[in-house]
């Protein structure tokens, strides 16, 4: 794997760290009422689909193995691009039900797997 493209993963991977770092022990209830974490988490997802694009931009093999590639980028364009009608719950549940499988797919990813 060409540097450049392992750095995308690994930007995937930290952006991914610390947001899940961000919402340990942390309910719905707690993320609604907290606006500096939900602006920490939905930047993080930004960062993850803009690495994700990039990616995609030097090594679209590589990119076609990370599962849902596409509907993570759509995420970040929606997160950027329609940041006034972000839709909170629709944040915590991709939080709760995708960040997980997408860190252990960044972790097989930069181990060669």
């Amino acid at each position: 794997m060409r540097l450049e493209t392992a750095k995308y993963l690994y930007d995937v991977q930290s952006a991914a760290t610390a947001l899940a770092g961000f919402v340990d022990g942390c309910d719905w209830a707690g993320y609604q009422r907290n606006a500096m974490l939900r602006a920490a988490v939905e930047r993080q997802f930004e960062i993850i689909g803009e690495a994700l694009a990039q990616l995609g931009r030097h090594d679209m093999a590589l990119l076609a193995r990370v599962e849902h590639h596409r509907q993570i980028i759509a995420f970040r364009n929606i997160l950027i691009h329609g940041y006034a009608e972000v839709d909170d719950a629709l944040v915590w549940d991709v939080v709760q039900s995708r960040l997980d499988p997408l860190r252990q797919q960044m972790d097989e990813l930069l181990a060669g797997h």
